[in-house]
């Protein structure tokens, strides 16, 4: 393969180097368009997945395949939605999962980053935890619930079993990432007469900016799960506790629309947490 035509390929694949060479040649033209096109087409892909679902499952109730009394169909749950939202219960129980899922977040996130900068800070402390907190990220978090009942009460308990499933996770993601800082620019703040106080404001907290966006992501969903499970223990209210009491009194439309419920109110979360970090990314020049 020529250089020429070796330059042009790889132009292809980078927009700067396009954008800033000049106006854009056809077979960057073409590269866009093929992107165009496999982005659509991935949309249609997951929206047919989503139409084929529900249709076997309407199908497979309505043929008699499975019992619509355990199994519900998408039919009924519009009906369900409609009187359920009609009623008010619908949204009141999805606000107070978003609430509490939004607190348990902030809580989990402030608390773990406290104590992964306190472990980064204290390697001996560092040493001494790393078994407890390997122990304390296997240990299932379901059988902590009795107890933060017992402690907190019915109405913190949530919060309790949500800060408990998100922290460990967001302490070992965090203090993980700290720890692949890379040592050169910490060696040059040493070398300045840097204290630890200042590398870590002006290094180490910038530097874990893409580290600290990954761990939000993956604990919108941990918090959630706690949440729910908080609410399946204790709650009187809740997206939880409406998939808990529709399943004790055998109305699966109201578990099934509970649930679609907190498929929607998961991808609302991730994608306001998505946004709010590529906000981040951008500010600190890593876009």
């Amino acid at each position: 393969m020529s250089s020429n035509r070796h330059k042009e390929l790889t132009d292809a694949k980078d927009p700067q180097s396009v954008a800033s060479a000049g106006p854009a040649s056809p077979q960057y033209r073409k590269y866009l368009r093929a992107q165009r096109l496999l982005r659509m087409a991935v949309w249609l892909a997951r929206f047919a997945l989503l139409a084929a679902f529900l249709g076997v499952w309407e199908l497979a109730a309505d043929r008699k395949w499975v019992d619509a009394m355990l199994t519900s169909r998408p039919s009924h749950l519009v009906t369900a939605f409609r009187s359920l939202a009609l009623e008010g219960r619908l949204w009141h129980h999805a606000w107070v999962t978003t609430t509490e899922t939004i607190i348990g977040l902030a809580l989990s996130m402030a608390l773990g980053t406290a104590i992964a900068v306190a472990l980064w800070w204290s390697a001996y402390a560092s040493k001494v935890l790393e078994p407890y907190m390997v122990v304390l990220n296997a240990l299932p978090k379901v059988a902590l619930g009795p107890i933060f009942y017992i402690w907190l009460g019915d109405c913190y308990s949530v919060y309790g079993m949500a800060i408990a499933i998100s922290v460990i996770v967001t302490i070992l993601m965090l203090e993980s990432g700290f720890k692949e800082i890379g040592q050169s620019k910490l060696k040059l703040m040493e070398s300045f007469g840097a204290t630890k106080l200042q590398t870590l404001r002006m290094v180490l907290l910038p530097a874990s900016v893409p580290n600290l966006i990954a761990t939000l992501k993956v604990n919108v969903g941990l918090t959630l799960v706690g949440v729910i499970m908080g609410e399946f223990l204790s709650s009187k209210a809740g997206l939880g506790y409406m998939i808990i009491y529709g399943g004790q009194v055998f109305q699966m439309d109201m578990v099934m629309v509970a649930i679609a419920l907190l498929a929607v109110l998961s991808m609302a979360l991730y994608g306001v947490v998505s946004l709010v970090g590529r906000f981040a990314l951008r500010r600190h020049h890593y876009e």
